[in-house]
């Protein structure tokens, strides 16, 4: 399970309907994959449907997809948004990081 923080839902919800989508029935896509100063970095984009592999939940009116893979580092982890001066966009608080870089964008195990 992934969850989304309140201001984490406004953000998508806003970036959603910027770009198209629509929150209610389109998903928040989230990822992992190689790369990054730490060995994994996070993927997050839209998209309009789940394919059959994909884990589907659904937090905070939120529809969230992940692929299998991604799914076992991503149990737990909850989306945040920082904004304000000093803000980095969206943040991912993920229990099962050992390791994270300085600008929260990568991560080990």
């Amino acid at each position: 399970m992934i969850k989304v923080s309140e201001t984490a839902r406004q953000k998508v919800v806003s970036l959603m309907q910027e770009e198209g989508f629509n929150a209610g029935t389109d998903y928040v896509r989230v990822g992992v994959k190689s790369g990054g100063c730490s060995g994994l970095s996070y993927e997050l984009r839209f998209d309009r449907e789940a394919d059959e592999a994909d884990k589907v939940f659904e937090d905070n009116s939120v529809r969230i997809i992940v692929d299998k893979k991604s799914f076992l580092y991503l149990v737990g982890t909850t989306l945040e948004y920082s904004g304000g001066l000093n803000g980095k966009g969206f943040v991912f608080n993920n229990p099962n990081a050992q390791r994270t870089c300085g600008c929260g964008e990568s991560f080990s195990l």
